[in-house]
């Protein structure tokens, strides 16, 4: 029985693991397609939300059976818990993903050094959820901490670009879509670092909160 529950157990960390690697191909292409020509990779990205929402729900229920049929001992609850809370951070980066991609549906930013902030803030972000993987999976406190630190990376550049003075193409419309996409990008960092906290808490037992006191 206790080896039956290891390997459902797992089988739930490969499944986060495996719905962390699909949101960041994700916000890959979300980057891609902020100035992309092809308006049918736009419609497919938003309709791909579908894809992470039912590997969520898979996840979920994964929980619930491990929690009804078991009986995990504390070290355990942990990172189950840990995983229900991943996950659903995982979901909404998903969700804001998919909004990047409605944006370039309603326009398409020219502007080079606009758009070259907004990949800059994706690519941060991609590097985050990347180092994330691997402080999950090697327990490695250090990393988790310092993945939280360089969410301010993503926050500077947000207020460059909401900060910005200047009117993109003189367009009040373009320049509220950029504004719009660094919002999104801004929670999607705001979202791994709340997925690094909860690694912090199943790797230590300890909120990360407590840890800055």
């Amino acid at each position: 029985m206790r080896e039956k529950y290891e390997e459902s157990l797992n089988d739930l960390i490969e499944s986060v693991i495996k719905l962390a690697e699909e949101v960041y191909h994700v916000i890959e292409r979300s980057l891609d397609v902020l100035n992309c020509e092809d308006v049918q990779e736009v419609r497919e990205l938003i309709k791909h939300d579908l894809v992470i929402n039912d590997m969520e729900n898979a996840i979920n229920e994964q929980v619930i059976r491990l929690i009804t049929k078991q009986q995990p001992i504390a070290t355990d609850l942990r990172i189950i818990m840990a995983s229900i809370k991943i996950a659903s951070e995982l979901e909404r980066m998903g969700d804001n993903a998919g909004n990047l991609a409605k944006i370039r549906r309603r326009v398409k930013f020219e502007d080079t050094v606009v758009l070259s902030r907004l990949k800059t803030m994706g690519k941060l972000s991609l590097l985050m959820l990347y180092d994330l993987r691997d402080a999950f999976q090697q327990k490695d406190v250090n990393l988790t901490k310092e993945v939280i630190d360089r969410d301010q990376d993503i926050d500077d550049l947000y207020k460059e670009i909401v900060n910005t003075t200047y009117l993109i193409d003189n367009d009040p419309f373009i320049s509220g879509q950029a504004h719009l996409a660094a919002r999104y990008l801004e929670r999607i960092g705001d979202h791994i670092t709340n997925i690094a906290e909860n690694i912090y808490y199943f790797i230590t037992g300890d909120r990360y909160d407590k840890f800055l006191k």
